[in-house]
């Protein structure tokens, strides 16, 4: 009997010690595990993640040396909140959260891995930081703050006609609202449009309202809002119909058929999340990588789209301007 009782305590002993040593090989392989999560599917938060990733992969971390866990909740927030808690007790190195939505989920769970946020519009008006300058909450990123004012004085050059602005937009996504907040504040200020809103809840929602606004205005607006993105399409050929222009806020909805935006180019805000990543991995704490506005704005337009509408893109513009044909 003692001789079993040895043997028990031996076994425990020897079975604790391979888990220590196991934890250990995989905690020193060398190897990063990265974690990527978004909201949904397009052709914008495709091509940050892809920023991110080529970015990484410059900097030399190999797919010896860096894995990538991608998530993608398929536009569902109850999803989204699962894959969030998932992520978390997956013991990852780094994760890297597109967009608002899945940027307050990760946050809100306090992760013990440090969260890098791409495209979050208003970082602390969405409560993920609370300084741009020494972020907190173990969490950085790079803002695609919307150049508002600047899509508007386009708009005044490009069609002056238009007198009346559309705004469609999610109020479940602040950074939908903050966009829309600021375009609203431009044209009360400048008085230079007169607008109508339509609120949306749903994406099965948004040809219906982008109908009822083209009844009533010369041009529509859509802000960078996640759900409006995935269901641009149809805002377009409602507005396209009606021969009036729709402005966007990213170059993936003038590729995916609006008029014109002024933007960032997505792969290049993934690439400037990558190098943030990349210095905290070399020893940098994360209070001591200042979150970053993104300002290397490009003026696109859809050349199909203008001729369906038939505006005419002025030559100044067309020498300095990405065309999308």
């Amino acid at each position: 009997m003692k001789a079993m009782k040895m043997f028990v305590v031996f076994f425990a002993a020897a079975a604790v010690l391979l888990s220590v040593c196991t934890d250990s090989a995989k905690a020193g392989d060398g190897v990063v595990r990265v974690g990527i999560v978004q909201l949904v599917e397009n052709g914008a938060f495709a091509d940050m993640r892809e920023g991110f990733i080529s970015r990484m992969r410059e900097l030399g971390y190999s797919e010896d040396k860096m894995t990538f866990d991608y998530r993608n909740a398929q536009g569902d927030m109850s999803n989204l909140n699962s894959i969030c808690q998932n992520v978390v007790d997956s013991n990852l190195d780094i994760i890297v959260t597109i967009a608002t939505p899945p940027t307050q989920a990760m946050v809100n769970l306090e992760p013990k891995a440090p969260v890098f946020f791409i495209a979050v519009s208003n970082p602390i008006a969405a409560g993920v930081i609370t300084d741009m300058e020494r972020p907190d909450k173990n969490t950085t990123g790079a803002s695609n703050a919307i150049p508002v004012d600047e899509m508007f004085k386009l708009a005044e050059k490009v069609t002056p006609k238009v007198k009346s602005f559309g705004l469609i937009y999610n109020a479940g996504e602040v950074n939908s609202v903050s966009t829309i907040k600021a375009a609203k504040e431009y044209m009360d200020r400048t008085g230079s449009y007169t607008y109508k809103e339509a609120v949306v809840t749903a994406s099965s929602e948004v040809q219906q309202a982008a109908q009822s606004l083209a009844e009533d205005v010369d041009a529509i607006f859509i802000p960078n809002d996640s759900m409006l993105q995935s269901a641009l399409t149809q805002v377009v050929a409602v507005a396209n119909e009606a021969k009036i222009p729709t402005y966007g806020s990213s170059a993936v909805m003038v590729n995916t058929g609006a008029f014109a935006t002024i933007s960032i180019d997505d792969r290049t805000i993934g690439a400037r999340v990558a190098d943030m990543a990349d210095r905290h991995l070399k020893g940098a704490a994360i209070e001591d990588i200042p979150a970053v506005v993104i300002s290397d704005f490009v003026t696109l337009f859809n050349k199909p789209t203008a001729d369906a509408i038939e505006v005419e893109i002025p030559a100044d513009l067309l020498e300095k301007s990405v065309i999308v044909k």
